[in-house]
């Protein structure tokens, strides 16, 4: 009883608002040609985001749609005061321009992966609300499906939240007790445990259908129940897998976010989060294709161990020779080339070398010397983590490619690798007992020379050795990856 008298001047608050919202001067047309333009503006920026040179633009117009579409909805339902949404764009502005400043675009992963789960939040929050708002108000009648995107809200909103905090935790490198939460952590009857809390998760969500009158505690033990799922979904997945738990989180929210609009029958939300979800399905789909894995396999599959401590697995422990070589001698093989292919990896992001890579290809470019730069689609920790590291470089986007270049490395005088490492493993295409076989790599062990800039013989994500580094025509230059390619420069300048 008291639980109830706690909500109830919330719940004239709004049906105080509901009220006025009928005589509001914003005519329902209206809103629903805003809400149509916001759409619009979410589309073709989506179209804009899929091309480098144009990716800037459609960033800005997908942002001018969300405001429309936001301040369009708080005056349609009066839900707050003009000022008091004026206020909310002025610190919601300044919060996220400060992060954006400030991250490192090291860790541009972790911010993406912790905004994907205030997304789920929210929509899991705003469930919630809904739910109270008809269980308090025995007046209301709620529809069926209004209730099942309720639940559906709740549980696709707690499983994201907790899953991308879990995987922020992952990319920080967070410690629980000692257990580093990079590494994949497993235990048994794992799977069958998640398959449970998915079942009971269902089993909560018809009570609250059923019997929505009584079914308070059946809300929350859900919205608690999903947000443990959350968790246990992910600490199962390694290092090696980040991107692809990256893109699939930015699916769910948008999944999400698809179903709170139904249950808040807006339409806006609806189209924006059906397209963040499919988009996020279809990016999820395409990385796996690159990995040569199914997505069973690698939610299921535990895959990546994170990086280690120097030293800790050596490459080549089998007796291999491996060629060391400084920036000087690196120098006389490049100005002695004709075709140079650049080969990005994580450790050219954690260097912050993207600036001294680009400057380096520009100058073999000057020199005549034809340039260009292999993207795996898996490179880094997110979708796209190497292409923003570039672009950030202002390198031009003609000077990408995919592995579609994979033909041109037997013509290729240089292979320069700069902090990749699983992607160009050739174990991948002949070890059937490795990991990784069968995954799409760059075939630089194929190119006459190939220099690999990493700070030591560390293995890569998937906690392997790399048979390219003990290959007769690698060389291997250890050091800062920003700090080598700058001497290499400097070298070729003078």
């Amino acid at each position: 009883m008291t639980f109830s008298r706690l909500f109830e001047p919330l719940l004239a608050q709004s049906a105080a608002f509901e009220t006025a919202a009928a005589s509001a001067g914003i005519t329902r047309l209206g809103v629903n040609l805003a809400y149509l333009v916001a759409a619009s503006l979410f589309i073709f920026g989506l179209k804009m985001l899929a091309h480098p040179r144009t990716a800037r633009n459609g960033n800005r117009l997908s942002a001018v749609g969300m405001l429309l579409a936001i301040v369009v909805t708080l005056f349609d339902r009066e839900i707050v005061h003009y000022t008091t949404i004026l206020a909310g764009l002025i610190v919601g502005t300044v919060v996220g321009a400060a992060m954006a400043i400030r991250v490192r675009m090291t860790a541009m992963p972790q911010m993406v992966g912790l905004l994907n789960g205030f997304g789920g939040l929210a929509s899991a929050t705003v469930a919630f609300s809904e739910y109270l708002k008809v269980y308090f108000d025995p007046g209301r009648d709620p529809r069926f499906d209004t209730l099942v995107t309720i639940c559906l809200s709740a549980l696709i909103g707690s499983v994201t939240f907790t899953g991308s905090v879990t995987a922020f935790g992952k990319l920080e490198g967070w410690n629980v007790r000692g257990t580093s939460l990079s590494s994949p952590i497993t235990f048994p009857a794992q799977h069958p445990l998640n398959l449970l809390l998915l079942a009971v998760c269902i089993g909560l969500s018809t009570l609250v259908v059923r019997d929505y009158e009584a079914g308070l505690w059946a809300a929350l033990a859900l919205h608690a129940v999903a947000a443990v799922l959350g968790v246990l979904v992910v600490v199962p997945i390694g290092g090696a897998d980040m991107p692809v738990v990256i893109s699939l989180l930015n699916s769910y929210s948008g999944l999400a976010a698809m179903s709170t609009g139904f249950v808040l029958d807006n339409y806006c939300l609806i189209v924006t989060g059906s397209l963040v979800g499919a988009s996020g399905i279809i990016l999820t789909k395409i990385m796996c294709n690159a990995m040569n894995r199914s997505l069973l396999n690698v939610v299921a599959g535990g895959f990546g161990t994170g990086e280690l401590a120097a030293g800790a697995v050596p490459a080549g422990g089998d007796g291999a020779i491996v060629r060391r070589m400084d920036p000087e001698e690196a120098v006389m093989v490049l100005e002695a080339a004709n075709s140079v292919i650049f080969v990005p990896g994580y450790g050219m992001a954690v260097a912050q070398a993207q600036h001294a890579v680009a400057e380096l290809a520009n100058e073999l470019i000057r020199r005549g010397i034809k340039t260009r730069f292999a993207i795996h689609p898996v490179a880094g920790r997110m979708p796209g983590h190497m292409n923003v590291l570039l672009a950030e470089a202002n390198v031009p986007y003609d000077l990408l490619a995919d592995l579609s270049i994979n033909p041109e490395f037997e013509q290729c005088d240089v292979a320069v690798v700069v902090g990749a490492n699983d992607v160009v493993n050739p174990a991948a295409r002949h070890n059937k007992g490795s990991p990784i076989y069968g995954m799409p790599i760059f075939d630089v062990d194929k190119a006459r020379t190939v220099m690999v800039c990493k700070r030591s013989m560390n293995p890569g994500f998937a906690g392997i050795e790399n048979e390219l580094f003990s290959r007769p025509n690698t060389v291997m230059i250890f050091g800062d990856a920003r700090k080598v390619m700058s001497e290499v420069l400097s070298g070729l300048k003078q």
